[in-house]
């Protein structure tokens, strides 16, 4: 079972995200994880957009989870984004989104899958999902998801 504390570290907490619309989103996403990979935005952010456009990443319940697999990639990333206020992602129950998981993983391997299913599971769990959106900072969300 993969850990979330694998997957993300407390620098890549954001717990007041402006984003403004999901394309903005998208991008402010791909920006930072770019500036913490040491990778090139543009790529990020075209391999996110290219999975939004085979369906929305947004789970329900507030929820998304943007993904995309990485070529030369090492090993899976993870940014927490807490979105204020809520947006439009496209969500499959019509629901703004304030809770964003953002997963990036190599190009080969199958190490997105048990990633996505460790994230999915702890982000539709009600009290996990009320305990991110009351935590007061970075600090707390990030011992919220790690738990």
């Amino acid at each position: 079972m993969q850990k979330i504390a694998d997957l993300l570290d407390r620098p890549h907490v954001v717990p007041g995200l402006d984003a403004g619309d999901k394309a903005s989103l998208l991008a402010e996403l791909a920006r930072r994880a770019a500036l913490a990979l040491k990778r090139d935005e543009p790529a990020i952010r075209d391999a996110l957009e290219a999975r939004e456009r085979l369906g929305s990443t947004g789970v329900g319940r507030g929820v998304a989870i943007p993904h995309a697999r990485l070529h030369g990639l090492a090993q899976p990333f993870g940014l927490f984004a807490r979105i204020e206020p809520p947006i439009d992602f496209g969500a499959i129950d019509g629901q703004p989104v304030d809770l964003v998981f953002l997963l990036l993983t190599p190009e080969t391997g199958a190490s997105h899958l048990p990633a996505l299913a460790a994230i999915s599971r702890l982000l539709r769990d009600a009290d996990v999902a009320r305990g991110l959106r009351v935590a007061a900072n970075a600090r707390d969300i990030y011992e919220t998801l790690t738990a």
